[in-house]
């Protein structure tokens, strides 16, 4: 009788174990799903903020080429309306 307990009882416990192993493996599995899924969203929406922050350089370029134009079209006109314009 003890013989076909343990007969059953071992491969009983060693079936509930890997249930128990595959259930945390999904559950792990799931988890690190989310954790990519999160990491991902956090790293665009850094991106969109350090974009949103920082000017590229050629950006900076254009716009002191354009400032030097506006005071240079400035002091033309000064000039000529200085000169009798």
């Amino acid at each position: 009788m003890e013989i076909k307990i343990l007969q059953l009882l071992i491969p009983g416990v060693g079936l509930i174990a890997g249930l128990i192993a595959t259930y945390v493996s999904l559950q792990n599995r799931a988890l690190l799903a989310e954790v990519r899924r999160e990491l991902a969203e956090l790293e665009n929406r850094v991106i969109a903020r350090i974009n949103g922050t920082f000017v590229r350089q050629s950006e900076c370029l254009l716009r002191e080429a354009l400032v030097e134009e506006r005071l240079d079209a400035m002091m033309e006109t000064k000039k000529r309306t200085a000169a009798g314009g």
